[in-house]
């Protein structure tokens, strides 16, 4: 008969080697606490390596705590005003990562994003961190300590840190583990939503739309209740099944089943503006003449084509431009969570102390990064709240 692994004894154990997961190794070791660092991947860092393209959008620098979703929004203050993007910025530019800015505040490596997770496992190992790849944790357990059993071995911890992310993108070894894990532990869970997701068009929606699939377009998108509602000026993309490009990613983290979206195709401008002119050429083609100037050639054609007054009065061209500015689309529901960046909803913060990441029932027991109901827009947010979460929690380990 088998015997059972040795249980080893370590300060520390942190399920999850992703990107909070790390950092919070990085600062726990480097205090000198022992920290075992699980995660059943065959990789460390999976989900930073395709993240931005492959290039790592790490940061932004413009991050906000207005710039989070949560039940709770004031939770993620604390740990963003203890690490900061310039703090990140400061241990990649020792690292001598080259990195550049593309827009609206988003920074990025110029080469791999491999250059991040080869910084973090460079910090991990300086500061003593035990890493272990493929460890399939079966239980995690308390009574004077922790202990965590995985397929192959066994640890006693006075502190368990639970970075194991959310449900999103599954192909990469996403699973609700975390979660399952908290309500283990008799906390609360903020129920969970595919978040930074295309959104899929109704049937009648699709058969108007989707033919226009690739046409890009700069637009304002608003969606959500009044109280949480999101509003973004960034591109729009129509897909074979919907709408994406970061203007939808970044509104689908609002919306709810059944809810509307208001998008904008011509923000700020007056497209019908040259038809109120005296001796205009007001029809079809003096419309599709004036939309084409901000819109591209086929979205303006069709836009006529399907919103063709009955007769061209000033009072017409004035809903005309009303619709333009005020295109309400019902989606059918998204992507899922095979296409979303991020899992919206989690961990109740209301269970955990804002300033060190810890359950406010369970001492010792710790969540961090996406598994928490914390969660960022689109462009280097969510990276900021894992980094400055991850920190947080190693200060207190």
């Amino acid at each position: 008969m088998a015997t059972k692994p040795n249980v080893q004894k370590v300060d520390v154990v942190i399920l999850g080697a992703g990107a909070a997961g790390m950092m919070c190794a990085i600062e726990a070791g480097k205090r000198g606490r022992r920290v075992v660092l699980l995660d059943h991947a065959e990789q460390v860092g999976k989900k930073i390596l395709i993240s931005g393209g492959g290039r790592c959008n790490f940061t932004n620098i413009h991050c906000r705590p207005e710039n989070f979703l949560s039940a709770n929004p004031h939770f993620a203050k604390s740990a963003l005003a203890r690490f900061t993007p310039s703090d990140i910025i400061a241990m990649i530019e020792r690292h001598g990562i080259r990195y550049h800015e593309k827009t609206l505040g988003q920074l990025f490596c110029d080469r791999s994003a491999m250059d991040i997770v080869t910084m973090l496992e460079r910090e991990c190992t300086d500061a003593g961190v035990q890493t272990i790849i493929s460890a399939k944790v079966t239980s995690v357990t308390r009574e004077e300590h922790f202990l965590i059993q995985t397929t192959n071995s066994s640890w006693q911890a006075e502190a368990v840190v639970v970075a194991t992310g959310g449900l999103s993108i599954p192909k990469m070894g996403a699973t609700g583990f975390g979660y399952s894990l908290a309500e283990q532990f008799g906390l609360r869970i903020v129920e969970c939503k595919p978040g930074l997701v295309p959104l899929i068009f109704s049937a009648e929606d699709r058969e108007q739309w989707c033919d226009l699939a690739g046409v890009s377009v700069e637009v304002v998108t608003s969606g959500g209740a009044k109280r949480t509602r999101g509003t973004f000026r960034e591109k729009l993309l129509i897909t074979h099944r919907g709408l994406s490009g970061p203007a939808i990613l970044q509104v689908s983290s609002y919306w709810q089943p059944g809810e509307t979206v208001a998008i904008d195709l011509a923000p700020s401008v007056d497209l019908m503006a040259p038809l109120r002119l005296r001796n205009a050429r007001r029809d079809v083609a003096g419309a599709v003449a004036a939309l084409r100037s901000v819109l591209p050639a086929r979205l303006a054609e069709r836009w006529v084509a399907i919103n063709t007054p009955d007769n061209w009065t000033n009072a017409s061209l004035d809903a005309m431009e009303q619709r333009l500015h005020t295109w309400q689309v019902t989606p059918a529901g998204t992507e899922g969570y095979a296409k979303a960046e991020v899992t919206v909803g989690g961990v109740d913060t209301a269970e955990l102390d804002a300033k060190t990441m810890q359950s406010r029932k369970v001492p010792g027991l710790y969540f961090i990064g996406e598994v928490v109901d914390v969660t960022g827009w689109l462009g280097g947010y969510n990276f900021q709240w894992a980094w400055a979460s991850g920190y947080s929690a190693g200060l207190a380990v």
